[in-house]
């Protein structure tokens, strides 16, 4: 799975970041995002509490319920919150392109697909699907421009 490889570095000799790298940054920030534990009050199980184990035999029975993928680590986060960082070098009067790296850079840590396609995003902000590719290749290089600055 590509979020468990660590993101390509920069060398210091690079000129450049390369944009292969600025993506994989995002997308390994992404699978992050979407690994972090969903915390908070929820009321809609408050009246649907899971049946008592009575029997010391019927522990572990049943369903386990959905898998989940591994809580990050204060590393993993870290990473993150810079790779993020990252999307403020787009200027706010090009809102369009931050909102689309943004969005392809979310990477479900199970299946390591894109949770947002081409074409998924072109319908919420209603373009095209074939101009949002170009849009995102527009978004990567103002961030490299901008980090290598």
């Amino acid at each position: 799975m590509r979020w468990l490889a660590p993101a390509p570095t920069r060398r210091d000799d690079d000129p450049e970041p390369d944009a292969e790298a600025v993506i994989a940054r995002l997308e390994e920030a992404g699978a992050t995002l979407l690994r972090m534990p969903k915390l908070g009050y929820n009321t809609g199980a408050r009246g649907y509490w899971p049946e008592i184990v009575r029997q010391w035999e019927d522990y572990g029975k049943g369903d386990p319920g959905p898998l989940r993928p591994a809580r990050p680590s204060a590393g993993d986060i870290s990473r993150m919150d810079h790779a993020f960082q990252l999307l403020g070098h787009i200027p706010h009067d090009r809102y369009v392109l931050r909102r689309v790296v943004g969005l392809r850079a979310l990477v479900d840590p199970m299946t390591d697909r894109h949770v947002w396609t081409w074409g998924r995003i072109g319908t919420a902000i209603g373009a095209d699907r074939r101009t949002v590719p170009h849009w995102h290749r527009m978004g990567v290089a103002l961030i490299r421009s901008e980090e290598h600055t």
